[in-house]
């Protein structure tokens, strides 16, 4: 607000000297006498049409015999002009001449320009003064403080994180009672780092912070401190902690701080770092010599891999709170939070929602409400019901519905059979996860794709179930083999096999499932070199290891393959079950894949030939979808978001 109205006083100001200056530039001195020449001048006088004259230096000014005015200027030295005059019979008068001593008005003109320059060099040196916000405040930190109006969020509308939760309500009821601490010998942490997946509620967590604690909150972005000039980010630093010493004892937010605390000496080149000096600045200013008693620092990051260790270490950070994806538990809290403002369906069980979610963070689950309640409102419905939250659910795990794409009737049918493939596959595996839907209506970048669903939350992958997955991943390609022939395979199961065989690689390397290379762990991560360590990374293994685990690899992918042609070839009618149900149906339920399986009859309310059934008590999968899609050139699309791997 005094921005605004400095800016308004200086805009006023300098309008008023630039009227001032254009109206006495314009003005006339002389009044409102009519200039004549010097020799009109004399002309008239010696026709005797000049009736007095006032003579001023060199100017004259008088009255025609008519009364009208006139001016003019005498040459100099013109000394016959006053006896011409007085032959004339016209009245002369005279009157000293001016001093040339300027006026207020002429000093104020001729110094305007100066005036003005003035005027704009002190307006840009108070705003080099001012915050980070202001112009040419480039070293000033752009930390904002939060206040109830920027929309406050308090602890109750945080849920299904309740341990992380309650790390942080510690260090709310310290500031609210330090003395319930200190009597103990107990100090408050300095920094506390939230680590978690995308969409967890790291940021959200700390604006409930900002709400219930009764202190100053300042909350800025890891990409706000450096810029195109050097030593802006050190300066913002240094500024941002003397903002929150001020208003100590504060707390200080930066989300997303890997933007500016990774490795130092990450990269390429020797060259001196912006990001590095903004960084040893923030190591200074939490734990250097300076005390910063009552300040505060929370940062939020999903990298914590590529953060420097200087900034971990207890002193700066002293917590280090872990924030996953919920439980089934969380999400039925997450889920209730989001539905407080959703009109129900009693038909609605969360329960059941929460429990077909799994892997669903906090922001999926935001999401996951929001499109029930479009989807609703769409139909015109005045309450969200449980069929909206399937088809929501749907929507967001395999992409929206292409119905409108135009399929060939070769193409939909091969489709029919890679997608039946998958699912004959599925259930014969009762290790994996029960099958939930099959569809060959096009959805995403998928043509097809069938659905898998756990009935709990994995927190591991055994051996038996992961040997599964590269069946059913398989089984795609195979049923494509067996009815169409091998001269027919298309390039749909690209994305399979690119899955399988990363699976398959994992547990060689990863995971110590080869008895022939043993419970090792070969190979090193590779990183982007500019988000991780140095470029000197290497494989910890010889080129005959490496080209072991190659042949382990494929030896476990064709294991997949071949179980998966046994239990398709043996099961061929099946197979041909499965792919006309989907051509007359184009989505089949898992009971109704099952019904198949055993030789029975679908049987449908509704036999429209293309509706989709919504079974009760859906599963979302942590694992991708098996599916045949396309990219741009033929190749197949990638499916649903990754999973969760094994043993993460």
């Amino acid at each position: 607000m005094n921005f605004s109205k400095n800016v308004l006083l200086w805009v006023i100001i300098a309008v008023l000297l630039v009227a001032l200056f254009n109206l006495f530039q314009t003005s006339s001195p002389r009044g409102t006498e009519a200039p004549v020449a010097y020799s009109e001048f004399m002309e008239q006088v010696e026709s005797n049409q000049v009736r007095d004259v006032t003579i001023q230096g060199e100017q004259i000014t008088g009255h025609y015999t008519d009364g009208r005015k006139f001016s003019t200027y005498a040459p100099p030295q013109s000394s016959d002009l006053v006896p011409t005059l007085r032959e004339s019979g016209v009245r002369v008068s005279a009157t000293p001449a001016e001093d040339n001593v300027p006026t207020f008005w002429g000093i104020l003109i001729s110094w305007f320009p100066m005036l003005l320059l003035i005027a704009v060099w002190i307006f840009f040196m108070r705003q080099m003064q001012g915050g980070g916000g202001k112009a040419m405040g480039f070293g000033k930190s752009k930390a904002k403080m939060l206040t109830e109006k920027a929309g406050r969020v308090t602890f109750d509308d945080v849920a299904g994180i309740d341990e992380a939760k309650q790390e942080l309500e510690e260090i709310v009821e310290y500031l609210r009672d330090p003395q319930k601490f200190q009597r103990l010998g107990g100090k408050i942490p300095k920094g506390v780092l939230l680590v978690g997946p995308p969409g967890t509620g790291k940021t959200l967590l700390a604006r409930s912070i900002a709400g219930e604690a009764n202190v100053p909150f300042f909350t800025i972005s890891g990409s706000d401190f450096v810029e195109m000039f050097v030593g802006v980010g050190a300066s913002r630093v240094r500024d941002m902690f003397e903002q929150g010493k001020k208003n100590a004892p504060c707390i200080i937010f930066i989300d997303e701080i890997d933007a500016v605390g990774r490795h130092r000496g990450a990269g390429l080149g020797g060259g001196n770092d912006e990001r590095e000096q903004t960084l040893n600045q923030l190591l200074v200013e939490m734990d250097g010599f300076e005390a910063n008693e009552g300040v505060i620092l929370i940062a939020a990051t999903n990298r914590p891999d590529v953060l420097d260790p200087a900034l971990l270490r207890p002193g700066r950070f002293d917590r280090q709170v872990v924030v996953p994806n919920p439980d089934v538990l969380g999400r039925e809290k997450i889920l209730k939070v989001h539905m407080r403002k959703v009109p129900l369906s009693p038909d609605v069980d969360v329960r059941i929602v929460a429990r077909g979610t799994p892997g669903f963070s906090g922001a999926d689950l935001a999401n996951l409400v929001n499109e029930a309640a479009l989807m609703a409102a769409r139909k015109g419905k005045r309450v969200v019901t449980m069929s909206d939250f399937e088809e929501a659910k749907d929507k967001v795990i395999m992409g929206a519905e292409r119905r409108s794409m135009v399929m060939s009737e070769d193409e939909k049918k091969l489709t029919a059979y890679h997608e039946g493939g998958h699912a004959l596959v599925t259930l014969m595996c009762p290790e994996y996860d029960p099958v939930h839907k099959a569809t060959i209506i096009p959805r995403g970048r998928a043509l097809g794709l069938v659905q898998s669903l756990p009935e709990r939350d994995r927190m591991s992958h055994s051996r038996e179930y992961l040997e599964a997955f590269l069946a059913i991943a398989m089984g795609g390609r195979v049923a494509e083999e067996v009815i169409f022939g091998r001269e027919k395979v298309t390039t749909g199961a690209s994305q399979d096999i690119k899955m399988a065989t990363d699976r398959a690689r994992r547990m060689v390397t990863e995971w110590g499932f080869s008895e022939k290379l043993g419970p090792l762990t070969y190979g090193e991560p590779e990183g982007e070199v500019f988000l991780g360590h140095s470029v000197t990374q290497h494989k910890n293994m010889s080129e005959r290891t490496a080209q072991m685990v190659d042949e382990e690899v494929k030896r476990i992918v064709d294991a997949g393959y071949q179980r998966a042609y046994k239990y398709i070839t043996e099961n061929r009618d099946k197979l041909e079950a499965i792919a006309q149900g989907l051509l007359e149906y184009e989505t089949l339920s898992g009971e109704e894949l099952k019904t198949l399986m055993a030789g029975g009859q679908i049987r449908r309310d509704d036999d429209t030939g293309g509706g989709t059934p919504q079974p009760s008590g859906g599963r979302r999968s942590s694992v991708p979808v098996a599916g045949k899609g396309k990219g741009s050139e033929g190749e197949a699309g990638i499916g649903p978001g990754p999973e969760p791997q094994p043993g993460t």
